[in-house]
């Protein structure tokens, strides 16, 4: 029983805090957002991301979630999770919007990790190249969710009319106060985190448990074929094992090498082949709560699935034309 109690305790040491965490990004996101219709705000930040969203046969409105992403990802998907359910957007132009998103949440972790962690890690040359090649997937991620709503989207897909709400409220036709504004933002906000945290709680809960109990740690056995095959030396192994696990342990497990056994092209390949085989550990770790999290169970695998087939895709890509015996 005390074993249990134990356990218990442990794991919930460990949820709590994630827990918080995750729910003051969406509290604060949701809010400001919320207060940015309120003010009318909304419809000048949307005509900046016209020229993203128009392409794609989405509204404008949908811009503007997808530009939050830059400054917080959980703001810019609880946006867009609000416009589903109020049915702006049906659920192909949600995986749409979602996969337009992709960029823009790489943009902020260039500024909190990539240059602040990881270039001064692996040096300027090969830290630049990597996070150029991360910069370059993602922004052909976002352009393939662009060209996609082109090809796929159509005004069945969105019901414009949901917006009228949004429309009436700017700031010469809303007669309310700052003060009623503000109260109305954290309402609705309030709302949002009801309906999301709890799922998310009971979401986190379970995947750290697995995490826990299980070997995760195993999958990286597949790691040393693949390095063989594609020629990489045997050094990556070891970085490719730990990078699946901690992109920053991985990085500092690359950058401990002797010099001259990795080039640029190899070391960045390597780290990528980390990224690739981490997805099955981020997956359980952080997509999984946070997707199912917004989303719910039904529609967040639907988000996974497009997102890691994409990711796969085109890092997949990255890593042959990196290794490819022409350079």
């Amino acid at each position: 029983m005390q074993s249990v109690a134990a356990d218990l305790a442990a794991l919930l040491a460990d949820v709590v805090p994630r827990l918080a965490r995750i729910t003051a990004f969406i509290a604060g996101g949701v809010f400001v957002a919320n207060v940015a219709v309120a003010f009318g705000l909304v419809r000048y930040v949307a005509g900046v991301a016209g020229w993203l969203t128009r392409p794609a046969n989405l509204p404008d409105e949908v811009g503007t979630a997808i530009l939050t992403t830059a400054a917080s990802t959980t703001a810019g998907y609880a946006t867009l999770a609000e416009y589903r359910e109020a049915g702006l957007l049906d659920d192909r132009a949600t995986l749409v919007a979602v996969v337009m998103n992709t960029f823009f949440g790489f943009v902020q972790h260039v500024f909190t990790y990539y240059v602040p962690v990881l270039i001064p890690i692996l040096g300027v040359t090969t830290g630049a190249v990597y996070v150029g090649a991360r910069a370059g997937i993602a922004l052909l991620i976002t352009v393939t969710g662009v060209v996609a709503g082109g090809l796929l989207l159509s005004e069945s897909n969105v019901d414009r009319s949901a917006l009228d709400d949004v429309d009436a409220t700017g700031p010469e036709d809303d007669d309310r106060t700052d003060r009623e504004r503000v109260r109305d933002a954290a309402e609705k906000s309030w709302g949002t985190l009801r309906r999301i945290v709890p799922r998310l709680a009971v979401v986190y809960t379970l995947v750290i448990w697995l995490v826990t109990t299980y070997d995760v740690a195993a999958l990286t056995d597949v790691a040393e074929p693949i390095t063989s095959v594609l020629g990489l030396p045997g050094e990556a192994v070891p970085v490719i094992a730990v990078f699946t696990l901690d992109t920053t342990a991985g990085a500092a497990t690359l950058a401990g090498t002797e010099a001259g056994t990795f080039t640029a092209r190899t070391a960045v390949a390597s780290l990528l082949i980390g990224s690739i085989l981490s997805f099955a550990v981020s997956t359980f770790r952080r997509s999984i709560p946070f997707q199912y999290g917004i989303w719910g169970a039904s529609f967040g695998t639907k988000v996974i699935v497009v997102n890691t087939a994409l990711k796969l895709a085109f890092i997949s890509a990255t890593v042959a034309l990196l290794l490819a015996p022409v350079w």
